[in-house]
């Protein structure tokens, strides 16, 4: 792409973008972004800018507003880390836990009838979902029926869910 030199120049913001959304569904390393999003190390520093000031939470957040919510489903999915995910420390919790397997993150979420993602968090890999699923229910937009499988049998859970 073609840099304009221009701060506030539309098709590179909307490119620069792009180039973000396409990295995090290939999951591609960040020097094989295709070009035509713009220059890899542009995209990487807006993506972090972006972290940094929480901007991409407040995106998901009014995104998820206007959601059809007859249905809530909730589950919780196991993701490994990489083999080099235990570097150098951090001040701040990764959300990773030590299990039998090694490294591994635990995500939790919530979607809406259509599948949209309503609520997530994250948590190490080891913890129940049964510990999350209250917070779901509290942060999630109320809904009419409320679907999780077998993790989620607990008379604590259900009172939540009927409030």
């Amino acid at each position: 792409m073609q840099q304009s030199g221009y701060v506030y120049h539309k098709e590179e913001h909307y490119l620069t973008f792009e180039g973000i959304l396409y990295r995090m569904r290939t999951g591609c390393p960040w020097r094989d972004v295709p070009t035509e999003f713009g220059k890899w190390n542009t995209i990487f520093k807006r993506f972090n800018d972006g972290s940094k000031k929480a901007i991409f939470n407040l995106l998901f957040k009014l995104l998820s507003e206007n959601t059809d919510t007859e249905w809530l489903f909730i589950d919780g999915s196991i993701v490994r880390a990489h083999q080099h995910s235990s570097g150098a420390a951090s001040v701040e919790d990764e959300a990773m836990g030590k299990s039998r397997g090694g490294l591994s993150t635990k995500i939790h979420l919530a979607v809406d009838s259509y599948g949209l993602p309503v609520h997530f968090e994250l948590s190490g890999g080891q913890t129940h979902d049964i510990v999350h699923a209250e917070s779901w229910v509290t942060h999630s937009p109320s809904s009419d029926f409320v679907i999780a499988d077998k993790g989620y049998d607990s008379s604590t859970f259900r009172r939540a869910v009927s409030r």
